[in-house]
């Protein structure tokens, strides 16, 4: 498995070595000897996985501690454009994105370390996007940011129509960056 490095530190892709054949395809989706070499020491307790018709938007999410989560993202099925928002304060790159197209066919993964705002954009019916995660859900620890934050100028169109794009209420409800403070 390689792990490619993004312009944000501790943000990073993996791409896993597929083995192919007349019958289908191999590859292994997760190894901690992998992380640990990497230098990342993660213990995962939960796994999630959402069904998604195309256009959901998803995110910007995170959780506040003590519940704070690192998320290995990947589909199983289809494919998203997943976006990761680095809320770390004290960091270079606070405030900056990055965008990576996961896919059921790429089957690349990206590692979401706590103190980034998290989302993705579903470029295809029946979308399977799973996850694992590194703490537990606490609906009381939940924190956010609007989709189409000016400040974060994510370009969620250059994938797909926004006409096309479906969202949850609480989403919509989400404030924007500029009144947006980090527990990070």
């Amino acid at each position: 498995m390689n792990i490619i490095e993004t312009p944000i530190k501790d943000l990073f892709v993996l791409e896993p070595k597929v083995w192919k054949d007349n019958r289908g395809y191999f590859y292994e989706s997760y190894s901690q000897k992998v992380f640990e070499d990497a230098g990342v020491k993660v213990n995962f307790v939960q796994d999630n996985q959402s069904f998604s018709q195309k256009g959901a938007l998803r995110g910007l999410h995170a959780q506040a501690s003590p519940f704070a989560q690192g998320k290995l993202v990947r589909v199983i099925q289809g494919s998203v454009v997943d976006v990761a928002v680095d809320i770390r304060k004290n960091s270079a790159t606070y405030g900056q994105h990055f965008a990576i197209e996961l896919s059921g066919e790429n089957h690349k993964q990206l590692w979401v370390p706590p103190g980034f705002l998290h989302g993705f954009l579903t470029l295809e019916d029946d979308t399977i996007f799973t996850y694992k995660v590194t703490n537990y859900y606490d609906k009381a620890s939940e924190i956010g940011v609007m989709w189409n934050d000016p400040t974060l100028n994510i370009d969620w169109a250059a994938y797909l129509d926004p006409s096309e794009f479906l969202f949850s209420d609480k989403d919509l409800a989400l404030s924007n960056f500029d009144s947006f403070t980090s527990p990070f």
